[in-house]
């Protein structure tokens, strides 16, 4: 399986098509949120991204691009990034944000909430399969 650079055009048309194999499945209950991130330090392209994760559906989607109207955005630069979204490194998210590597504006209840989720066997295996497709 062929892997790219997190967040590359590449790496997000991959991530895709893991959503869309797994869409069918039985969901597990997910915190509503919609959520923006703007990740800096990115090592190629313009040195930023602008992404979302909206889970309103019922399912998790995370796309290039901001939503209108999030509860919360998040500024966190590439590698803590990396560490939450592929890693699914909870205490990295928590270390990133007391040392001041993450900033939050919006409904911070919301977010805390979402983190502190139980994870469930399919969300464990888009995670591994996410990975996979990680440089």
């Amino acid at each position: 399986m062929p892997s790219y650079p997190f967040l590359s055009d590449e790496w997000i048309e991959a991530a895709r098509g893991i959503r869309e194999q797994h869409r069918d499945e039985p969901q597990p209950a997910v915190e509503p949120i919609r959520m923006n991130q703007v990740v800096t330090d990115v090592p190629f392209g313009g040195g930023v991204v602008k992404s979302h994760i909206d889970t309103t559906s019922g399912t998790t989607e995370m796309e290039l691009g901001h939503l209108d109207e999030p509860d919360v955005t998040l500024t966190l630069d590439y590698a803590t990034a990396r560490d939450i979204f592929v890693n699914q490194d909870r205490d990295a998210a928590m270390q990133a944000f007391m040392a001041g590597k993450i900033k939050v504006q919006g409904d911070m209840a919301k977010l805390l909430t979402m983190l502190q989720a139980p994870s469930s066997p399919l969300a464990d295996e888009v995670a591994e399969q996410i990975q996979k497709i990680t440089l």
